[in-house]
């Protein structure tokens, strides 16, 4: 590809002949891309340090702010690692020491930033290497990303999954003069908008936002000329809290973010906390900025699907073979593990198969740890109709193997510790997932799949209307906490067993009423249900899950809702997926036993009670509640 760099005054030029990707020298900063005619993809009216760059959010010593400090990683040495016909790789560092960080506020991090170039690719590499060697002070780092601010000149549509895109309001539009800022400032209603379309919208970047397994490849479109920019994950290994954590995609500016840890959707649960002392190194990455192009204006919509499946093919060759860093582990470096699922129910003395249950390795730990695992590495399949499974490309390491299986509650682990080495390929065989269960359902409220989104789900207020929600994907709309109090605006939920619908009539959040328009206080819904026979010296139990929980509390009670009650779980949650138009966050399970005493025969009452007032986004998403009989 002739000379596939060159440098000039300060910045660092790498060339294929495709795309040209200008870096600032030695910062590392990405100030420009060129492709298919247009000069520069990003804007170049930002700062060159504010249009594509990897930065982090940390706090430790000398850092004030409450949410940590923002960190753009601007380097201090640039080298040339590999320089050929088929590619060139540079690289960015920034070595931390105790005198260089004296007088300075800088993480106690090495950082390594990577770019790669290939012959004939539409497109480029990057990843990072973040090293802290022991005996270094701790810190926290909250939130990890690669960031592109495209130009707004160009870019006005953008795409996250075939069913979620569409052309976007422009940046101005979030200017005071042109919108209103609603509870929240990532959320604002636009009053006055530039385009007239989007006029009564509202607007909040936490409405793109996806779950990990599903944001492979997300980005923006420029109609005329032909041209996308997208993101392209092709491997999930390296981002933290495993498959269904959510993370932000792309929003209006336009902004195009990959992001590898954060505490959306989670809470300080997924901070990665590091201890005086604690080593750790992690390569985050590779992963590829692809620009395509269609040669007619009127094509622009092929974009995405060509851009879908660009994705196939890097998710395809991963592990890449061409990353120069000794860090990055190739195919012949690691390890497979492979066998089979099954679900055995205790009570009715039978196997199921475990079909499409998500199977992961991930840091050893108790069950279902892997959800708030943010310094290590996760490997996750998918088994098949027949519970079969198989786990590719481990990096070496010890790992326990985690599962979850839709239909039923609970987290599996194996409870033996599997270590992953070079060139292995472990069958493990059949393995055997009980859930939770003492006895027979005597009614059930919802289905086991870690998510609230099949209980009932308001129309938004047609104040708060963002239009790509009306038929698809309710809950991303604005402001249905409040959707609560106007149906429920003087007694709160009561469910009646055998009569009422989940999907109709169980609000999809117990978030607190809004009192006179000014406060808002906790809610009590109430189960009620018949029983024919009680057996009064049994242990019943009720099985709750929990799809988020934020700052909440759950208090139940059986038959007085003037009782103390028989189980609380304590304030839980700081996932705030209810403001986030999230519906799920972190996953809870509470197994309540419940003493026949409690119980009457006839009519029964459970009351569930969040108790903590105060906020709208105080409150639970429920997954799944289940009575069981005692056990024969």
């Amino acid at each position: 590809m002739g000379s596939p760099w060159y440098t000039r005054p300060r910045t660092v030029v790498l060339d294929n002949g495709i795309l040209q990707v200008t870096l600032s020298n030695p910062q590392g900063s990405i100030t420009a891309i060129q492709y298919n005619g247009i000069q520069n993809l990003l804007e170049p009216l930002n700062d060159e340090s504010d249009r594509g760059y990897w930065d982090i959010v940390w706090s430790g010593q000398g850092v004030t702010r409450k949410k940590g400090e923002l960190d753009r990683l601007s380097c201090t040495d640039f080298q040339v690692i590999v320089e050929n016909e088929e590619q060139v790789e540079v690289s960015f560092t920034r070595r931390w020491n105790s005198s260089v960080a004296a007088g300075t506020l800088l993480p106690p991090l090495n950082i390594d930033k990577r770019y790669t170039m290939l012959r004939g690719s539409s497109g480029f590499y990057t990843y990072v290497v973040y090293e802290r060697p022991a005996g270094w002070p701790g810190f926290v780092l909250t939130n990890t990303r690669l960031a592109f601010k495209l130009n707004k000149i160009w870019f006005h549509y953008m795409a996250v999954a075939d069913s979620r895109q569409r052309d976007m309001p422009l940046p101005d539009d979030r200017l005071p003069e042109r919108c209103e800022v609603l509870a929240y400032p990532e959320a604002v209603l636009l009053t006055n908008p530039i385009e007239e379309e989007f006029k009564g919208e509202v607007d909040d970047k936490y409405q793109y936002s996806g779950e990990s397994k599903d944001i492979q490849v997300h980005g923006w479109i420029c109609k005329d000329p032909s041209v996308g920019l997208w993101q392209i994950t092709p491997s999930n290994e390296f981002r933290s809290s495993g498959p269904l954590k959510q993370y932000l995609t792309s929003h209006v500016g336009p902004t195009s973010l990959s992001v590898l840890l954060s505490t959306h959707y989670s809470g300080e649960e997924l901070m990665a906390k590091f201890a005086d002392g604690e080593p750790w190194k992690k390569v985050l990455g590779p992963l590829y900025v692809h620009a395509n192009s269609a040669p007619d204006a009127k094509d622009w919509p092929s974009l995405w699907g060509k851009a879908k499946k660009q994705m196939m093919v890097e998710a395809e060759s991963w592990p890449y073979n061409f990353p120069a860093s000794d860090d990055y582990l190739s195919a012949d470096h690691r390890g497979s593990l492979r066998g089979r699922l099954v679900v055995y129910e205790r009570y009715y003395e039978k196997n199921m198969t475990a079909t499409n249950a998500s199977i992961g390795l991930a840091a050893v730990g108790e069950a279902g740890s892997w959800q708030r695992d943010s310094k290590g590495y996760q490997f996750w399949a998918s088994t098949d109709e027949e519970g079969a499974f198989s786990i590719r490309n481990v990096l070496p390491g010890n790992y326990n193997l985690y599962a979850f299986v839709p239909g039923f509650i609970g987290d599996y682990r194996n409870e033996v510790a599997i270590n992953i080495t070079a060139g292995c390929d472990i069958d493990v065989g059949d393995l055997v997932y009980e859930p939770p269960r003492n006895g027979s359902t005597l009614w059930e409220i919802g289905v086991p799949d870690r998510s609230a989104a099949e209980f009932y789900i308001p129309d938004p207020d047609p104040k708060y209307i963002n239009k790509l929600y009306v038929r698809q994907q309710r809950y991303r709309q604005y402001g249905l906490w409040d959707r609560y109090t106007d149906l429920y605006p003087n007694q709160d939920l009561i469910y009646t067993v055998n009569v009422s619908d989940y999907s109709q009539d169980w609000f999809f959040a117990q978030v607190n009423r809004k009192v006179n328009g000014t406060y808002y206080e906790g809610t009590t819904w109430q189960i009620k249900f018949n029983l024919d026979i009680v057996i009064a010296t049994g242990s019943y139990y009720l099985r709750i899950a929990l799809a988020s929980a934020n700052n909440a509390n759950l208090d139940v009670r059986v038959n007085n809702s003037e009782d103390p009650p028989i189980f609380s779980t304590g304030q839980i949650g700081k996932d705030n997926a209810i403001a986030r138009h999230g519906i799920h966050g972190l996953y809870f399970l509470y197994n309540v036993a419940i003493q026949g005493s409690k119980l009457v025969q006839g009519s029964n009452t459970i009351y569930l009670t969040q108790s903590l007032g105060l906020s709208p986004w105080r409150g639970i998403l429920y997954d799944y509640i289940r009575l069981e009989s005692p056990s024969s």
